[in-house]
């Protein structure tokens, strides 16, 4: 009987490994392990472990199950910005990464299709005569917001008035725009929301700049393991895998995304 049993889970597991394609595995982990950037500059996607543990969030869900897939084990590293991973990945430091889409990143890393859809929002002080989002892009206003980010990259496009400021990571803005006085911060409406509840004295503006669709990324190049990764992708937005994540992490802001690639 044991005997059985053991050919059994022998067979399951070969049938279970040969499913994915071994091309896809070399691509997405050449060194036999998963390595992941986990951006927990965005509160939405992952936050750091209490005590200095492990991360958690719904991107390290998604790391952690893509490796079960693999059959490879995981590995997080953790960084303080989306912009920061990108640097990161131009020198190959990791094997897949959490970040938005964006045209100019689409030169540098391979994207799926979004997994969560989030808002970029605005906040003024209390007292600011801006009262709408159309209202920022005014001659002598400066924009805070957090280099590299998503919404950088976007309001660098359209901003064509205001003055934006960078500052080294997203959840820096607040801070940096309170102390130097500066007209409007720019950011991930959740993590903006947080950052109102410890700042007196300032409001978010109604609405929404951008919507910022929330991408895996992987390796360009990599055509075998870039495919497996929408595949996968798709496959945990249908499967409700991402609603159950956003669910049990609390996450508010946030929606899983359509099927398919962003309109």
């Amino acid at each position: 009987m044991f005997g059985n049993r053991a050919l059994f889970l022998s067979v399951f597991l070969l049938s279970a490994c040969s499913s994915v394609p071994q091309q896809a595995v070399s691509d997405l982990a050449p060194g036999g392990t998963l390595r992941a950037a986990i951006n927990v500059g965005n509160p939405i996607l992952a936050a750091r472990g209490p005590a200095g543990g492990e991360a958690t969030g719904v991107s390290v869900d998604l790391a952690r199950e893509l490796a079960r897939r693999l059959g490879v084990p995981v590995q997080l590293t953790v960084f303080e910005s989306a912009g920061r991973v990108v640097e990161a990945g131009k020198a190959g430091g990791w094997d897949i990464g959490f970040v938005a889409l964006d045209p100019a990143r689409a030169a540098e890393i391979a994207q799926s299709p979004p997994y969560v859809v989030i808002e970029g929002a605005y906040m003024v002080r209390t007292g600011s005569p801006i009262t709408s989002n159309d209202q920022v892009d005014r001659k002598g206003h400066r924009v805070v917001l957090g280099r590299n980010s998503a919404y950088d990259l976007y309001l660098t496009r359209v901003l064509k008035q205001a003055e934006i400021l960078r500052t080294p990571t997203s959840p820096e803005v607040v801070d940096t725009f309170v102390k130097g006085n500066y007209e409007v911060a720019a950011g991930v409406k959740r993590q903006l929301e947080l950052d109102a509840q410890r700042t007196p004295g300032v409001r978010i503006l109604p609405g929404r700049f951008m919507v910022i669709n929330q991408a895996m990324a992987s390796q360009r190049g990599k055509e075998a393991g870039a495919r497996f990764v929408r595949e996968f992708i798709e496959d945990m937005k249908a499967s409700g895998f991402i609603a159950k994540a956003l669910e049990r992490y609390k996450v508010q802001g946030a929606a899983v995304a359509p099927a398919g690639d962003a309109k």
